[in-house]
């Protein structure tokens, strides 16, 4: 509500119930608490990544399937669902913690993974295209974020958000499947 920075420790151990030596017994410092805070929301983006695009990350022709689109939905579903208030606070009121480029280290982290993977995917699969922009790839992050963000600004009901992701990942599956020519 008041921001990491105007906000005090004796607050926070105040409105916990304990004073703020004993908050500092546990955490080094509010950045750290605050972090700890946020953390199922940034593991659940980081798995997220991981099972996509990482070591290992689904096979590029999967997102052909119906299968994986349901998938997906379900995913990002279950993503704003479990952890849209977190979400909130680290997209809108991370600013002045370790956590305020989140979004940014992770869509770049995300470009560099989604490269390599796009790599793998070319030995695997010699026929796709894999000759895509840098920036078309980071520019796929940021659209996630952002969907991300107005689905959290807005009030939408749970049928209108199943339909809007629906839309959201079907686009994004057929820009890649034009792209890639798969």
């Amino acid at each position: 509500e008041e921001g990491i920075e105007q906000v005090t420790a004796r607050k926070v151990a105040d409105l916990a119930g304990y004073n703020s030596a004993t908050l500092y017994n546990y955490f080094e410092n509010k950045d750290e608490l605050f972090c700890v805070i946020l953390r199922p929301v940034s593991d659940a983006l980081e798995r997220m990544l991981q099972e996509h695009h990482g070591a290992k990350g689904a096979d590029i022709m999967l997102i052909c399937s119906e299968e994986y689109l349901k998938s997906a939905v379900d995913e990002y579903i279950s993503l704003i669902n479990k952890h849209g208030e977190l979400m909130k606070i680290l997209l809108f009121h991370s600013q002045g913690s370790s956590l305020e480029t989140f979004r940014e280290d992770y869509t770049n982290r995300s470009t560099e993974m989604v490269k390599t993977w796009f790599a793998e995917m070319k030995e695997k699969h010699p026929e796709i295209n894999v000759v895509v922009s840098d920036f078309m790839i980071h520019l796929q992050a940021v659209w996630m974020f952002t969907l991300f963000e107005e689905m959290l600004k807005h009030a939408i009901d749970s049928k209108e958000m199943e339909y809007i992701v629906h839309e959201y990942i079907l686009f994004e599956i057929q820009g890649w499947r034009a792209l890639l020519r798969v």
